[in-house]
């Protein structure tokens, strides 16, 4: 029979061991800062039906889904978190407690050109406050609290979380009478970073008609800078002049007002009056957060406020805030900038027993042993020879090797290896216990990525 040569699909995501456990690390910290504001974890189907994945989609959507039939029925893998959980809380809107805080980490598809670092499988770790009718402004106050928990808790220190109000740009557009052509006019001005004010006066200009004088206008307002309380009083010169630009400015003055008391630093948080996120549903308060030593990266967290996430599923409004983290991506850009953290123990067990008798009734013992004091131990019973377990012991990264022979249990005590030092000692159980605990201690204290 043929083999047949074995392959991962474009774009999929498959990863080692080492970088699995990496991976998974960064996940459990995501959770636990999620977690630690009340965000309650949620799963959604990776299949639903086409038409609720496709109510509010249509275009580009509905050229990268995956669809697919099965008997009579027209499904889709999901292609971002936010849809399915648009439908989950329309469905179950009577049963759940409002404002409803959810995180979810989860694979999702778009079938679109695989390129470096952008994938057509890929996870990603969303959360959104949904409100009944209203949504509080304090909510989107509190978000950059959790970016800065997740990213701190990763080990990095330097980004920033860049914040602004759609509001603010919608009422300036209003204010210079291009109300029309604000949904065009922000897509544009959010590419200010990538291609410079130059070529987006250029757009603005040729490809839609905007008046050179109002052109100026515009990159004038974006290129307010300073400090944050700088900003805010360069805006409070517009007051006045339109009620949605306004109430913009009340909400990211709120914003920032109790940004420190939220304990985010001031060098980590800015607002930036380019910042406007292309998609249209956004409609208040918006978020991009940027490695500062990294630009090149772009935004690895971002999202914002929107005024009703389930219309098309119900009547009922349901405003929310949320941001999202494109996972696969940070993971292999961080992979890629040689700042995951080496030091991590990827290894699959604490511990690896090597039995140097035949009886392994001495071994198993042992084993129950270390896993009842919290460590995870394999034991290597394959008749292979000596130098052959070692090298399986090296390749998995294994930190401890415990050697037990006669002369061991007759002592009633264990030779422990650490293979990082490559220090070899005989302890008795209790010691090595106690010993190989303190040691995966340390190695466990260890932050997922190093910042550099």
């Amino acid at each position: 029979m043929a083999k047949i040569k074995p392959y991962t699909l474009s774009g999929m995501m498959e990863l080692l061991p080492g970088e699995q456990v990496q991976m998974d690390r960064i996940m459990d910290t995501i959770r636990r800062s999620y977690a630690a504001f009340g965000f309650t974890p949620l799963d959604t189907p990776l299949i639903e039906s086409s038409e609720i994945l496709l109510a509010k989609g249509g275009g580009e959507t509905e050229k990268q889904i995956y669809r697919f039939e099965k008997g009579d029925a027209d499904l889709s893998l999901r292609f971002d978190l936010t849809v399915p959980l648009a439908k989950y809380v329309a469905l179950h809107y009577n049963e759940l407690a409002f404002p409803f805080k959810r995180y979810q980490i989860g694979k999702v598809y778009r079938g679109e050109r695989a390129q470096r670092c952008r994938y057509r499988e890929f996870y990603q770790a969303d959360i959104d406050v949904i409100g009944d009718g209203k949504l509080g402004i304090m909510n989107d106050a509190e978000i950059p609290a959790v970016i800065y928990s997740v990213f701190s808790g990763l080990g990095l220190s330097h980004f920033k979380i860049r914040i602004n109000n759609r509001k603010i740009l919608t009422g300036l557009y209003r204010m210079l009478g291009l109300e029309e052509l604000s949904g065009d006019i922000m897509r544009t001005v959010d590419k200010l970073d990538k291609i410079g004010a130059d070529k987006v006066g250029e757009i603005l200009r040729d490809d839609f008609s905007v008046p050179a004088e109002k052109v100026e206008q515009i990159l004038a307002f974006m290129a307010i800078g300073g400090s944050n309380a700088e900003v805010l009083a360069a805006l409070e010169g517009y007051r006045g002049k339109d009620e949605t630009f306004d109430l913009g400015l009340d909400e990211l003055s709120t914003v920032d007002r109790y940004i420190e008391g939220f304990g985010v630093p001031r060098e980590n948080f800015a607002i930036d009056l380019t910042i406007a996120r292309g998609l249209d549903y956004y409609t208040g308060t918006v978020y991009e957060t940027t490695l500062t030593e990294h630009p090149e990266v772009g935004s690895v967290c971002s999202g914002g406020r929107y005024d009703n996430l389930a219309e098309y599923y119900t009547d009922k409004p349901l405003p929310g805030v949320g941001i999202s983290i494109g996972l696969t991506r940070l993971f292999f850009v961080l992979n890629d900038q040689k700042m995951l953290n080496d030091e991590v123990n990827t290894a699959p067990a604490d511990a690896l027993i090597l039995p140097m008798t035949q009886d392994y009734a001495a071994a198993v013992a042992l084993s129950t042993t270390l896993r009842q004091a919290g460590l995870r131990t394999q034991i290597y019973t394959e008749q292979k020879k000596f130098k052959a377990k070692m090298t399986y012991a090296d390749k998995t990264g294994i930190p401890y090797v415990l050697f037990l022979g006669e002369d061991e249990i007759a002592a009633n005590a264990v030779s422990v290896k650490d293979m990082r030092s490559g220090e070899q000692q005989t302890l008795g159980l209790s010691e090595a216990v106690a010993l190989i605990a303190d040691g995966i201690a340390r190695l466990s204290d260890k932050a997922p990525v190093r910042d550099i």
